[in-house]
């Protein structure tokens, strides 16, 4: 079996991405959705903890040389930590917004801005986040290698947006595997697959025609 759906059989197990077609999770963005996803609780499955570092450790390699690993706050700190630990690499982590306090800092860590920096995230929906963490990281003089994800929800805004910022962008894992593996295991219906597909395609369209059927 390829990395790709073993990430996604693992996130299932421990419940790390919960799908939910008939009762759709409240993003904190208010969308609704039937996907929710939650790395962090990997941090407290020592087993899988090591395997996603392994695989983690392994994918880094592709982005070619850099010198330290930084990661994106929140749910990015402690992957990014655990990453540049393996790799015996210096550590940053860029908040979302500057510390209202102290030294003001956006980015926490020593930081020379002559690094060649690999971002990592969690999980990658919009983008946004990730690509903040990346210009935060570019104005300080740092060259980006690229962003590393557990996994991504596959949106087209996303890609588009990595393209039009020219940042490679890989991931562990993603939502076209992880809904044919839940399907594989019997996790989900081949019925709540179709419906979980068309929240893919659009999002916004596939939650408002739930608010006004419920």
């Amino acid at each position: 079996m390829d990395i790709q759906s073993t990430v996604a059989q693992k996130l299932l197990q421990i419940k790390a991405i919960k799908l939910s077609p008939q009762n759709p999770f409240t993003w904190a963005s208010g969308m609704r959705s039937p996907v929710y996803c939650d790395n962090r609780i990997v941090l407290s499955y020592p087993k899988i903890r090591s395997y996603l570092i392994d695989c983690l450790t392994t994918t880094s390699q592709t982005f070619g040389n850099f010198n330290m690993v930084a990661g994106v706050a929140t749910a990015g700190i402690a992957h990014g930590a655990l990453l540049a630990a393996a790799l015996d690499l210096p550590f940053v982590y860029v908040r979302s917004k500057s510390k209202g306090h102290g030294r003001l800092n956006l980015i926490e860590g020593e930081l020379r801005g002559n690094e060649r920096i690999l971002v990592v995230e969690d999980l990658i929906s919009t983008g946004g986040s990730s690509l903040k963490a990346v210009q935060a990281l570019e104005d300080r003089g740092c060259q980006i290698a690229g962003v590393l994800a557990i996994f991504s929800y596959g949106f087209d805004r996303a890609k588009k947006a990595f393209e039009a910022e020219e940042c490679t962008l890989k991931t562990l894992t993603n939502y076209e595997v992880l809904i044919r593996e839940a399907v594989a295991c019997e996790y989900i219906s081949e019925t709540d697959l179709e419906n979980l597909e068309k929240w893919r395609q659009n999002p916004e369209q596939w939650a408002a025609q739930f608010s006004e059927t419920h």
